[in-house]
């Protein structure tokens, strides 16, 4: 049976990621909420809750008797299922490391446009958006980048590990993607820095699993409704370099 995945219907968000993965592997599953609505999401989640081990957030993996929640979580049990991730021991930690950092990234992004209260309108938030957006551009984006581009330099091939792809590949395409989209000029200046990263996104988009997703209706466009959202005044300003 597929794969009942969970997120809401209308972003990319941070199913994208798992959706990423999936799509790569070839591997069945439901986009559930898109299927079913966000009532049924929400009363699935509720169903979960009451049974004690309910997800805190989609996205969301329901299997049998219990859901795999937590991007990094859900990563690293269908890299164990689904061999999306290495054998030897010590490289499926550093890939989950890597995987955890991308979420710290992610988080970093989202307080970008919303650094005052996560509930809260970007427009109610502009001028406090304004300032961590300077930063997050001087300072903690290219950091972030640094530390993934020396990582897929160190890999044997384009890859990040061996010679074949794994899910923390396909979540730095994303991350590249979602960044591009965000901060299209800052990306634009930085981007000779860090070759063997978007050769790792090149690989990531070739793919046949990835062309074929990319190219479908199940690949959602950015919008300002998910974690990477373009906004040109945050991604301006005289200390940009």
């Amino acid at each position: 049976m597929p794969y009942r995945l969970w997120y809401w219907p209308t972003i990319q968000g941070r199913g994208e990621f798992v959706r990423l993965a999936l799509e790569a592997a070839g591997i069945d599953y439901l986009d559930c909420a898109r299927l079913e609505g966000v009532e049924a999401m929400m009363a699935d989640m509720e169903t979960r809750a009451k049974a004690g081990r309910g997800p805190f957030a989609p996205p969301y993996l329901a299997l049998d008797n219990h859901a795999v929640a937590q991007v990094a979580n859900i990563l690293q049990f269908l890299g164990q299922q689904h061999d999306l991730a290495p054998s030897n021991l010590a490289d499926r930690q550093w890939i989950n490391q890597l995987q955890l950092t991308i979420a710290d990234c992610i988080a970093e992004v989202h307080s970008v446009h919303h650094p005052v209260a996560m509930m809260a309108y970007y427009d109610d938030q502009k001028d406090e958006a304004a300032l961590a957006a300077d930063q997050f551009r001087r300072e903690r984006l290219p950091k972030y980048l640094d530390h993934f581009e020396a990582a897929a330099r160190h890999g044997p091939t384009e890859w990040l590990v061996d010679h074949r792809w794994t899910y923390a590949d396909t979540s730095l395409f994303q991350l590249v993607e979602g960044l591009r989209y965000m901060f299209p000029q800052r990306m634009a200046a930085l981007e000779s820095r860090y070759p063997a990263l978007l050769r790792l996104r090149d690989a990531v988009a070739d793919l046949p699993g990835i062309r074929a997703y990319l190219k479908s209706d199940r690949r959602l466009p950015f919008t300002t409704e998910g974690i990477f959202r373009h906004y040109p005044e945050l991604d301006c300003g005289s200390r940009l370099h």
